[in-house]
């Protein structure tokens, strides 16, 4: 069953597209969540490569580990608490990445982000 799963995987990976529609649907959620921390007026910064990103609580840019110890570590776990009592589940930790899939709709997106 494993070796099958894999070889679909495999199949869906390779098909046109697949990874410019992923990168489509991470960069849609990242806009919107950018979007709406700016109307809110809270600092924040999120990369994002293809399927994954990364969401910080800072007014600063973020490109290595020592500027991420300087972020808002605290809002991070409060609005990772949020949004898990909201049935949406991100990384854990702001150290971590978040990760788009391509089963995640555009339903999805705009749950997580109202």
């Amino acid at each position: 069953i494993a070796l099958r799963a894999g070889i679909v995987n495999l199949k869906r990976l390779t098909q046109p597209h697949f990874y410019s529609a992923l990168n489509a649907k991470t960069q849609s959620l990242t806009d919107g969540l950018k979007a709406a921390a700016q109307a809110a007026a809270v600092p924040f910064k999120i990369h994002q490569m293809g399927g994954l990103f990364g969401l910080l609580f800072t007014e600063n840019e973020v490109y290595n580990v020592s500027d991420v110890k300087n972020c808002d570590i605290d809002a991070y776990k409060r609005f990772f608490h949020q949004m898990l009592k909201s049935g949406i589940y991100l990384a854990p930790s702001a150290y971590e990445a978040g990760v788009m899939s391509s089963a995640h709709t555009d339903a999805d997106i705009n749950y997580t982000l109202e």
